[in-house]
């Protein structure tokens, strides 16, 4: 084992560019080229084609997911695949103001924690229609899909129904 308190990063003639101290604003720079497998989530994604949510339920104990997974959380055995509703209603949300680099031209946006009836868990997705003052939990919600897919989870998204509900307090 080696223990070394003198140790150091190593240090670089490259800083970050900033635009404002009050409040911090600072230039960040990132690109990259990603290869890998949707595996057995791949019936999710090639889903949104057919304009389908799909995530998943416990074969022994019903419990639902809104995101697809191959074992229950609760119980561990296989799960099956399981259509969603396209409707929900936002259970939270907040507006990101910073994002990856395929989102920064578009903030600010909205995430929401979508909730569905008859299903166990959440599912986040960007909701756009709406001003961040008009959002509240509650909020009756839809699915769209993209018609030209991405294959990512940007391919869903939600609009308000424009129906009202009762907002929690």
């Amino acid at each position: 084992m080696t223990i070394n308190p003198q140790a150091k990063m190593e240090e670089t003639q490259i800083g970050t560019e900033v635009y404002s101290f009050d409040p911090l604003v600072v230039k960040s720079h990132y690109e990259i080229d990603y290869i890998h497998s949707y595996a057995q989530d791949s019936l999710f994604f090639t889903s949104l084609a057919k304009k389908k949510l799909m995530g998943s339920k416990c074969k022994k104990c019903g419990y639902v997911y809104a995101t697809p997974r191959s074992h229950c959380m609760m119980c561990g055995a296989e799960t099956e695949w399981y259509e969603l509703p396209k409707e929900g209603r936002i259970h939270s949300f907040t507006t990101c103001y910073f994002g990856s680099e395929e989102f920064l031209k578009e903030t600010p946006f909205h995430l929401v924690l979508v909730e569905f009836d008859g299903v166990n868990s959440l599912f986040m997705a960007r909701l756009i229609g709406a001003d961040a003052e008009d959002l509240y939990v509650g909020m009756p919600i839809r699915a769209k899909f993209r018609r030209n897919l991405k294959i990512s989870p940007t391919d869903v998204y939600f609009v308000p129904t424009g129906e009202k509900a009762k907002r929690k307090r």
